[in-house]
């Protein structure tokens, strides 16, 4: 996510293979909320499961909950990611991360 805006140290807490991924939110910083570290312990999981001849992905991100500053903006933002930049990655080998500002002004991707 952007820096200046969003940042997110997360730690990979489970895996297992096509089936699910754990992220634990180890810091978290918000330049648009009063408590910038509303997602701090939160937990964001992705189930994989087969639906005939397609897989589904079932996101949660268990923690983020209405009563935080950010829900409502994240929970748009978490849409736009899942359903854009990572079902393109599925789809296409190519998702559409965040860019960063490169110090002439110009945009590069995020590593």
């Amino acid at each position: 996510m952007a820096q200046d805006v969003h940042y997110c140290k997360m730690k990979l807490t489970e895996v297992i293979p096509g089936k699910k991924v754990v992220w634990l939110v180890l810091d978290n910083y918000f330049n648009f909320t009063e408590d910038k570290s509303e997602w701090k312990g939160t937990e964001i999981t992705f189930e994989i499961s087969k639906k005939g001849n397609k897989t589904e992905i079932r996101f949660t991100h268990l923690g983020l909950v209405p009563e935080y500053e950010c829900f409502n903006i994240c929970s748009d933002a978490w849409g736009s990611y899942i359903n854009g930049s990572l079902r393109s990655l599925i789809i296409t080998g190519k998702g559409e991360p965040n860019q960063k500002e490169k110090g002439d002004g110009e945009k590069a991707p995020l590593d």
